[in-house]
């Protein structure tokens, strides 16, 4: 049996270029896409809709912008049942740099921040959806956010037209109870809101934690090939898609770019589940000092960086 609300969301290119600044080919790029088409995935959020007052392009990839004219390069005029996707960070943005979706290739945008910026997010969102897309809250870092401070920010998104608003466990640190706990906060605080969920792989919980959420009635949900992403990466597309047991989900797709493209890549990028993400993981903590510490000659000696944290209070 299955469900039909279920939406599945690629997030390859976008979360796993976080990994490599965005600098993946065009034909990169456009294999993920012709894969998730064949396959039936339902979105692709092919990278971030950023200001270039932000970011310097010598330094990052075209899908750091996910300018129109690079789109349809790339994709085309996107004539499939595919829909295209890009996140919008809050204070990464401004709201001109987002055209009409009369005059995008883009779908939704899904709009990404932390508690304290939930007013600016909704705000965002909604001049988003008066622009014509589909749009998302996704607020970050839940598992560091103190009960008051999350309860005021969902009375702001209860307010609010966003139809869609996701969990995500941005430092992949949380276990399935605490999944379900929030879950059911979410679904308590924000009737007739559709529920999605992000979920990070530094403790190799990314896919049980999204089958925690699919239990618990959430009905968009993020993946990525081989797991590739920040740090241990996502819950992996493949594994997701043959437990979903969904007719229109195909998985040979899934396989052939997974063998052709993302095997090639690990050559290149050092993704997925490691020890030093382990240790942030368990610690409640952001991956970027795991993520420095991978990029070191280091990487391997574990007790070393283990030990930068002997005196925290959960150790």
């Amino acid at each position: 049996m299955y469900r039909k609300e279920i939406k599945v969301l690629d997030c390859t290119v976008r979360d796993g270029g976080l990994m490599n600044n965005w600098q993946f080919s065009d034909e990169f790029v456009k294999a993920v896409y012709d894969a998730c088409v064949a396959s039936g995935v339902d979105y692709m959020e092919v990278g971030y809709k950023s200001s270039e007052k932000a970011f310097d392009r010598k330094e990052v990839g075209a899908m750091k912008f996910c300018d129109d004219k690079d789109l349809r390069r790339i994709f085309g005029d996107n004539n499939t049942n595919l829909k295209l996707s890009a996140m919008a960070d809050i204070g990464r943005i401004e709201p001109d740099d987002i055209a009409p979706k009369s005059e995008s290739l883009l779908d939704m945008i899904r709009v990404a921040c932390y508690v304290h910026q939930v007013d600016k997010a909704v705000w965002l969102a909604e001049h988003c959806m008066d622009k014509g897309y589909e749009v998302t809250i996704n607020l970050m870092a839940v598992s560091t956010v103190m009960e008051r401070d999350l309860n005021e920010a969902l009375e702001d998104v209860n307010k609010s037209k966003v139809p869609i608003f996701y969990l995500v466990d941005s430092f992949g640190s949380m276990y399935c109870e605490q999944i379900e706990l929030l879950v059911n906060k979410y679904r308590e605080r924000l009737p007739g809101k559709t529920l999605g969920v992000h979920m990070h792989n530094n403790m190799q919980l990314a896919f049980s934690n999204t089958i925690t959420g699919i239990i618990n009635n959430c009905n968009m949900l993020d993946a990525t090939l081989l797991g590739i992403g920040r740090g241990a990466g996502n819950c992996p597309l493949e594994i997701l898609m043959a437990f979903l047991k969904n007719p229109k989900y195909k998985l040979r797709p899934i396989f052939d770019v997974i063998q052709k493209q993302l095997i090639p890549l690990q050559k290149e990028i050092d993704w997925g589940y490691h020890i030093p993400y382990l240790i942030t993981g368990a610690l409640n903590q952001h991956p970027r000092s795991a993520m420095k510490w991978m990029d070191s000659d280091n990487k391997n000696d574990f007790v070393s960086f283990f030990e930068q944290f002997l005196d925290h209070e959960d150790l």
